[in-house]
């Protein structure tokens, strides 16, 4: 009797240093493997529109084979946007793709000029195009008729994202050659709609058409608004490094940059005094269109520093962040690499698609 006793006593104490084990295995994993999770929350949207993708392809086209390289053919596509923003130093999130609709990348800021703009524009179609020859080549070699069907329908999405008309590819880039070519998009954007007899494409074109509207057609009078901001430096600090502090009634222009969060519209504000080593940010709350950054007075308090007073004169924006002209301002020479990279591209793609069409391959031809 004591026996068994003795023994549901250690059978217990067992239990109870397993549990204790189990416990310290699992603090230990999540204390140095605690970035899984994210790193696989950070994977599980993309991979799982993906598949998603995948399915709903599948289903439209009747065939898997299909449906999954329609999907690389997309996933390409926008990897090139990745890696265009990457070389560009701005963040973007892995391709989520949208069944029938594509996919897309969000940037956590916005591009600073119209020439970043288009240089992530161009990384989409150009790495698409390659991936889209490529897989012709090899069905030609191989004469494999779904490769061609896939090759085909690369080069026609790419083609389509080249039409200059907000937010495809082409209006982006059209932001570096001339806003002109969205004049472009919109007449020409009607005979695709017609061609093409998509209401999402015809979405796309009336949104695109609005926001034109709103732009260049209403007449906005912007009110300029000034806003003042304290800054406090120590001149303790300034005169033992020998610096020299401006007079009371100095007046000086600032350098300054500005960049939003597509995320929640949110627009932070820099200000740099180089010679003073002033570098100041100012979060607002919406878009807004920056003219000037000017100090108006300084006030020397003894023992409290420097305070520096600034007017920071700014335009309220409905839309996006970057309505000045400063934006567009390209230099001539890139317009016209742009432009011609631009045309030689949209020509190619047009080339390769008469190419295969003319095969006479029955999932191109209908």
């Amino acid at each position: 009797m004591q026996k068994s006793v003795e023994s549901e006593n250690a059978k217990k104490n067992d239990k109870g240093r397993s549990r204790w084990y189990l416990g310290l295995i699992a603090i230990t994993l999540f204390t140095k493997y605690k970035t899984i999770l994210p790193l696989l929350a950070k994977f599980a949207v993309p991979a799982t529109s993906m598949l998603v993708s995948v399915f709903a392809y599948a289903w439209l086209t009747r065939n898997w084979a299909i449906g999954v390289g329609l999907v690389v053919m997309i996933f390409i596509h926008e990897i090139g946007h990745v890696l265009a923003a990457k070389q560009k130093g701005l963040p973007v999130s892995l391709p989520v793709f949208i069944p029938f609709l594509g996919a897309f990348i969000a940037m956590k800021k916005n591009p600073r000029d119209a020439v970043t703009e288009a240089y992530i524009a161009f990384g989409g179609p150009l790495l698409g195009t390659a991936g889209a020859l490529v897989c012709y080549l090899l069905g030609d070699i191989t004469n494999n008729i779904t490769l061609l069907v896939v090759a085909y329908v690369g080069f026609f999405l790419n083609l389509i994202n080249l039409l200059p008309i907000h937010p495809l590819d082409g209006g982006r880039i059209s932001t570096a050659v001339t806003r002109w070519l969205w004049l472009v998009g919109l007449i020409g954007g009607i005979i695709v709609v017609w061609y093409m007899e998509s209401i999402i494409f015809f979405i796309i074109w009336a949104l695109f058409a609005w926001d034109l509207y709103q732009k260049y057609g209403k007449n906005q009078q912007k009110k300029t608004i000034t806003m003042p901001l304290q800054l406090r430096i120590p001149a303790e600090y300034l005169r033992s490094h020998g610096i020299f502090i401006p007079g009371e009634e100095h007046q000086k222009t600032l350098a300054f940059q500005t960049f939003s969060s597509i995320a929640d519209r949110a627009q932070t504000l820099e200000v740099f005094w180089d010679t003073l080593g002033v570098r100041e940010s100012i979060t607002f709350e919406k878009q807004i269109l920056v003219n000037s950054v000017k100090v108006v007075r300084i006030k020397h308090l003894p023992g409290e520093g420097l305070p520096l007073t600034h007017i920071v004169a700014y335009c309220e924006m409905n839309g996006a962040s970057h309505e000045s002209d400063r934006y567009y301002d390209v230099p001539v020479q890139t317009r016209w690499t742009y432009g011609i990279v631009y045309l030689g591209l949209a020509s190619f793609l047009g080339l390769m698609l008469y190419v295969i069409n003319a095969m006479g391959i029955p999932g191109v031809n209908g």
